[in-house]
């Protein structure tokens, strides 16, 4: 065997004074060796690359109350930043189940939560859409958990990697599948959709006013990428101001991205399955980011509430602060809502 050193391989460079490539930040995606830099990224209001940073971190805690001893699962462990908040509150005894579609993101967030100390008996990470949670309990050999929270929406990690296909700084494929092995990538689904197909999907997924000229225009196309596709936008809508233009991209992209993941279903799927796994005074909180969702989610809870399935429902939803809004911009969207499940006495 060889003992000679592996030949020294220099890091990429780049032009300019900082990188603007994703793969170029090399010092954000190990935050380990460049504290300081994390620092100044994080004190601009802005996310480092490859990184998540957890919204409404007290709200949730203050709402879920998890305890020692307790069983928590965490519908959309994405980086796993409200995970690793919650797990020190149910030890000694309890455990938090993380549920993920995303293969390449969840091997990674399970191995950030072990080096922080969270064993196997602490900590299970499992490869599922929430829309599973029933499936994963029983795999898990529990029928309830005492504490559930689901983030809806997309993590940083997917947002900001060009490669996912979701961003809009950075040309990449468009594809926006929180699952890169399942389903069709956004490339197909605009090719195959007709005009009043994609009209409806956008009305929708995303209550876009321009539905039915974009539908019309962007209907059976094939785009180089998802550039290609927020000029085709743009374009489209040239005669409106920038910033009317800029909020119809985002929400093509988001509709787009919520049809290719199917995440109304699976939001609706988790939503009847959610009485049935929790234990009685068990809590829930959701976050979600536009109406479609908190549409889903307030009228399940009030139902829960009017029916006796819950014990108690938010009043109205919990938004982030103006301190933390200035230091997450991406939190100024965020909704929390939450419910306590009914004790056995008390239902019907």
């Amino acid at each position: 065997m060889s003992d000679a050193p592996s030949p020294h391989r220099r890091r990429v460079r780049y032009s300019g004074k900082n990188p603007r490539g994703f793969s170029q930040k090399y010092k954000e995606h190990a935050p380990g060796l460049y504290p300081e830099t994390l620092e100044k990224i994080l004190a601009s209001g802005k996310t480092p690359a490859g990184a998540h940073r957890p919204i409404l971190v007290a709200e949730i805690l203050e709402v879920l109350r998890p305890a020692p001893g307790e069983l928590a699962v965490d519908c959309t462990l994405g980086y796993g930043g409200h995970a690793a908040k919650m797990l020190p509150y149910l030890l000694p005894g309890g455990r938090l189940l993380g549920l993920d579609a995303d293969p390449i993101e969840l091997p990674r967030t399970e191995a950030r939560l072990r080096e922080s100390g969270f064993g196997s008996e602490a900590f299970t990470a499992h490869r599922c859409n929430f829309a599973g949670l029933a499936s994963i309990l029983a795999k898990e050999a529990r029928s309830v958990a005492d504490v559930l929270l689901a983030d809806l929406g997309v993590s940083s990690m997917q947002l900001d990697n060009p490669a996912r296909g979701f961003s809009l700084k950075h040309n990449g494929p468009l594809d926006m599948r929180m699952n890169p092995n399942k389903g069709q990538p956004v490339s197909l689904l605009l090719a195959r959709s007709s005009a009043s197909e994609l009209e409806q999907l956008l009305r929708e997924n995303s209550d876009e006013p321009h539905a039915s000229a974009l539908g019309t225009a962007l209907a059976g196309k094939i785009f180089g990428g998802t550039l290609a596709l927020a000029q085709a936008i743009r374009s489209l809508l040239s005669k409106r101001p920038e910033e009317e233009r800029d909020l119809s991209v985002r929400r093509v992209f988001q509709a787009l991205r919520i049809a290719a993941n199917e995440e109304f279903g699976a939001l609706e799927t988790l939503l009847k399955q959610l009485p049935q796994c929790l234990a009685p005074q068990g809590r829930v909180a959701i976050l979600t980011f536009h109406s479609g969702e908190d549409r889903r989610v307030k009228k399940s809870f009030e139902s829960g509430l009017q029916e006796g399935t819950y014990s108690a429902v938010s009043d109205g939803v919990i938004r982030a602060g103006e301190e933390e809004r200035r230091a997450n911009p991406r939190s100024t969207s965020a909704k929390l809502r939450w419910a306590v499940r009914a004790s056995l006495s008390t239902r019907s």
